[in-house]
């Protein structure tokens, strides 16, 4: 169900919540790559709006969202309990990729970008998605706590990470050796686990772009046995 127009705040009823997102798709745009915020951001997140608006100038359209309601994250700011939930966070990411290929103005196939705890969510909800999700890319993300799901996922999968981030590099390098389907790792030099440095974060729109366009334009590869 849809109720707005494209742009900010648009209304995604999904998973039996009342969610608020920006919807942006240019002409003939190649594909829709949803973003999965990590634990305590949201949509306004100026690193994923950045990327996100490096996708569109490439042709892709983005949706960014609050994965929680209000409610929840009210909930969440005091326990930090949901933002660790993958399972939670990657049925309401899966409602979401259904709310969003059910609109006729949707442009096919899916990608995901996932960061920190939403990287995981995004793997696990690719997992439960198959075919419908083609490529996801993970920024300073924490795949392994997707875990059996890891080797369920089809879609071609890049993880990014900051060579200043030593503990996530390691995970993300176990992660990587659970997954079949065609992935690859990339390490940002100088970069820390939020890439503030300078230049990093733009080096992450660069892989990204490069992934999402590969892969969204290009016909389905069957996943390793």
């Amino acid at each position: 169900m849809i109720s707005g127009p494209r742009g900010d705040d648009i209304e995604i009823r999904a998973d039996g919540a009342t969610l608020y997102g920006a919807l942006d798709v240019p002409d003939h745009a190649v594909g829709t790559v949803i973003f999965a915020h990590g634990s305590g951001s949201s949509r306004h997140s100026p690193r994923n709006r950045m990327v996100a608006r490096h996708l569109r100038e490439e042709g892709l359209g983005t949706l960014l969202f609050d994965l929680l309601t209000a409610d929840e994250e009210a909930v969440d700011t005091v326990t930090r309990r949901l933002r660790f939930d993958i399972e939670f966070l990657a049925q309401r990411l899966g409602a979401v990729t259904d709310w969003l290929t059910e609109r006729e103005d949707a442009v096919p196939p899916v990608g995901y970008f996932g960061s920190s705890t939403g990287a995981a969510a995004a793997l696990a909800a690719a997992a439960s998605r198959g075919p419908v999700v083609r490529a996801v890319v993970s920024r300073g993300g924490r795949p392994d706590l997707a875990g059996p799901a890891l080797r369920h996922v089809e879609a071609a999968t890049l993880l990014i990470v900051g060579g200043n981030d030593p503990q996530v590099l390691q995970l993300n390098e176990m992660a990587l050796e659970q997954m079949r389907s065609q992935r690859e790792l990339i390490v940002v030099p100088g970069a820390s686990h939020l890439f503030e440095e300078p230049g990093t974060l733009e080096q992450v729109a660069e892989h990204a772009r490069r992934w999402f366009l590969r892969h969204l334009s290009e016909p389905r590869r069957a996943a390793p046995a």
